[in-house]
């Protein structure tokens, strides 16, 4: 999870821990493309306004870095504060595969997790 706000990851956190999924968490866009670079995640849940590199641009960081590598496309999932109209749409077209906006309920997540890991984790 790449997430900037301390209060945020921490009921993100719970949440993943509560349906039995490990979690590793960066506070930015950069340590996003980081952890990206050192590890092969399941899905990748991405805050779209961080600090030094939003999720916009780490999202198409990482996607430049699989398409090069030939790498698996992991799913990236957008968290946002925004539900305007037309946030969805950025979303996508940046790269990501699909869209949550906070605050973030166990049910909306656990659907989440459970269209983009297709029983592999849950």
């Amino acid at each position: 999870m790449a997430e900037d706000n301390h209060v945020n990851q921490r009921v993100i956190r719970g949440l993943l821990k509560n349906l039995d999924c490990d979690s590793e968490v960066v506070d930015s866009g950069l340590g996003a493309l980081a952890a990206h670079k050192r590890s092969q995640f399941d899905l990748v849940l991405m805050d779209c306004q961080m600090p030094e590199m939003d999720g916009y641009s780490a999202t198409a960081q990482i996607r430049e870095r699989e398409d090069r590598l030939k790498l698996r496309r992991t799913p990236i999932v957008a968290l946002t504060a925004h539900a305007l109209v037309g946030d969805r749409e950025r979303c996508l077209n940046s790269g990501m595969d699909d869209f949550l906006t906070k605050p973030i309920s166990r049910e909306q997540i656990s659907t989440m997790l459970s269209t983009w890991l297709a029983g592999d984790k849950i």
